[in-house]
């Protein structure tokens, strides 16, 4: 599914048959659920599931990290699990057995 609008607070987009390509900014109190992977080419201040549909290889990938909560297959991370100094980075989180793990874009 390709979004090339923001997600606006209060949406929620829910695509469980693959991947989710948002063009823009995903609003805080916003939401997207995919069965894959979820890009977003802009600021990700919402809530993101990927993986929905037991796809543990499924990545989140953002340009602007603020996410409020990340989840890939079941596993997840609230702001505040977060580290601190990816705060605004570029970032990609994926899961490696049931450890969460983020790289930098840049």
């Amino acid at each position: 599914m390709l979004v090339t609008q923001p997600v606006r607070s209060g949406q929620s987009l829910i695509f469980p048959e693959g991947d989710v390509t948002v063009v823009g900014s995903v609003a805080s109190g916003a939401e997207i659920i995919a069965g894959g992977s979820v890009h977003v080419y802009g600021a990700l201040r919402g809530r993101v599931m990927a993986g929905t549909m037991g796809h543990a290889s499924a990545r989140i990938f953002c340009s602007k990290l603020e996410a409020e909560l990340i989840a890939i297959d079941g596993y997840y991370q609230t702001a505040e699990d977060i580290k601190p100094e990816l705060r605004g980075k570029a970032v990609q989180f994926w899961l490696e057995g049931d450890t969460f793990k983020v790289g930098s874009l840049a």
